[in-house]
This record gives C-alpha cells, sequence and structure tokens, in this order.
C-alpha cells in the first residue's frame, strides 16, 4: 500500500460499497479502503503488470527463489502480485487469503484477477488464523495486508511471524510491504528477525515510505554479489522488472562486504 504522500487525489469513482471504493484516473484504476492511501492499482491498458513500486519491490525475493512452485499471500488487494505470478511466471501455484469478501468480488470485477483454476485459489480468511492451522510447505509467503491506516495487529505477533515461518520449506522466503513511517517498524522488523534467527534484509521501494522484508527460512544461497548480479540482469529480461536495481537497494540497507550479502546462519 501507498502512503499518503502518494494519495490519488481526484478521479471518477467507478465503485463504492462500504469502505471499499475504485476509482480511475488517467488510465490508472485504484484501489482504497476508507481513505485516500492507494491500496492497489492498475494500468487499464497494462492489467497484468505490476503498477506500483512497492509491488515490484517485492519481486526482489526471485534473486532468492527464481522458480517458486508455491506462492502463498496474506492480503489480495486488487490482486496485482497475484496476477503477476499467475500470468509471468507459469511454473508457479498461487493461494490466497483474504479477510474481505468485498475486496475479492472487486478485484474480479474491476481488476481482472481470474477465476480460480488449478494454478490460483482464493479464500476468504483471516491471515494469521490461517498460517496457525496451515500444514502448507511454500516457496514463498508473501504479505501485503495494510488497510489505509496500518497493518493488522494480528499480522505483528511473534506468534504470527513463528508461524509464517513454519509454512515455509527448507528454501523458502517470507516477502513483507512495511511502512517505514509506521510507530511499529522497527518492532515488526525486530520481530522477523527473532523469529528467523536474524535470517532477514530490507529493501527500499522505488519511492519513499516503503520498505520489503524479506526473510529466509534457511541462510540461502545466492548472497554474493556477482551471483545475484548475474541472475538479476536474466530476472530483468524475461521478467522486465529492475532487478539490478534491487540488488543496489540491498547493498545499500544490509549489512555487506565486497563479497555479498552478509547474514547470520
Amino acid at each position: 500500500m501507498m502512503r499518503a504522500l502518494e494519495r490519488w487525489l481526484g478521479g471518477s469513482a467507478l465503485y463504492r460499497q462500504g469502505e471499499v471504493e475504485v476509482r480511475e484516473k488517467s488510465g490508472v484504476r485504484t484501489l482504497h479502503l476508507g481513505s485516500e492511501t492507494i491500496q492497489s492499482a492498475m494500468r487499464v491498458e497494462r492489467p497484468h503488470d505490476l503498477e506500483l513500486s512497492y509491488t515490484r519491490a517485492m519481486m526482489a525475493f526471485l534473486l532468492f527463489v527464481p522458480a517458486p512452485k508455491r506462492a502463498l499471500m496474506i492480503g489480495l488487494g486488487g490482486g496485482s502480485l497475484a496476477k503477476f505470478v499467475y500470468f509471468r511466471l507459469p511454473q508457479s501455484r498461487v493461494h490466497v487469503v483474504e479477510v474481505s469478501a468485498e475486496v475479492v468480488k472487486v478485484a474480479r470485477s474491476h481488476f481482472l484477477l481470474p477465476a480460480d483454476d488449478d494454478r490460483l485459489t482464493v479464500e476468504i480468511g483471516e491471515g494469521a488464523r490461517y498460517l496457525s492451522s496451515s500444514r502448507e510447505e511454500v516457496d514463498a509467503l508473501l504479505i501485503d495486508a495494510y488497510d489505509g491506516r496500518s497493518l493488522a495487529a494480528s499480522l505483528t505477533t511473534d506468534v504470527f511471524y513463528s508461524a509464517a515461518r513454519n509454512v515455509l520449506n527448507g528454501a523458502g522466503v517470507l516477502v513483507m510491504n512495511l511502512w517505514s513511517n509506521d510507530w511499529a517498524f522497527d518492532r515488526n522488523v525486530q520481530r522477523i528477525e527473532r523469529a528467523f534467527d536474524n535470517r532477514c534484509i530490507c529493501l527500499p521501494a522505488e519511492r519513499p515510505g516503503n520498505v520489503i522484508a524479506l526473510a529466509f527460512a534457511t541462510v540461502p544461497q545466492r548472497l554474493g554479489w556477482r551471483e545475484l548480479s548475474v541472475t538479476a540482469i536474466d530476472l530483468q529480461a524475461r521478467l522486465g522488472l529492475p532487478f539490478p536495481e534491487f540488488v543496489a537497494g540491498l547493498r545499500k540497507m544490509n549489512r555487506h562486504d565486497s563479497d555479498g550479502l552478509c547474514m547470520d546462519r
């Protein structure tokens, strides 16, 4: 979700039901949940692309897990991440847990989220409760669950982050969108670090405000700058996202040496 500095002022209202509102301006359709904050955005002419910089940054996890077979997402929004994985990573199966039935409805009616099939499943549920009882083992767990104001309290506890780690397979990665100016930002990062034994790095999004936390079930094999750079060039060619910039962002925000990222084992 984008912070208040990226509010979408004006635009035509296409849909409004309770706090769920869809607007469109200059060919970009946006989702709002009871505030001016943009929850999701889609360029109508390119509905499967990632319009917002923080969603593009969340795909940096592919530097470490280039070919995920199973991805679990907590929070749907307009479905940007789910659509990108579904259409651009054909080897991946996507399971999304979204708390609001109205949001799911709007994602399908206004943001072109496909119907469920053998590669995409969307269910209504509360993310923390789902993880606490899940027996899934996934390659990637993507969490993007802010409303217009804050992250749900149930998604900020030690218990939640421990459950998040438990659904990852041995090479799995947690990918979580955080607001850097959230009063609880440091505390949330510290809880992720505890749950993952300090195997956590952060990536600033292109625009200020959003920071993507990546945490690993085990120390990833890809930590060296040379290998990350080669992987980034390949991913950029295949997916059209600025993966070399993601590598540069990781270098700026995390412990590293001349060889690569430094991570506790």
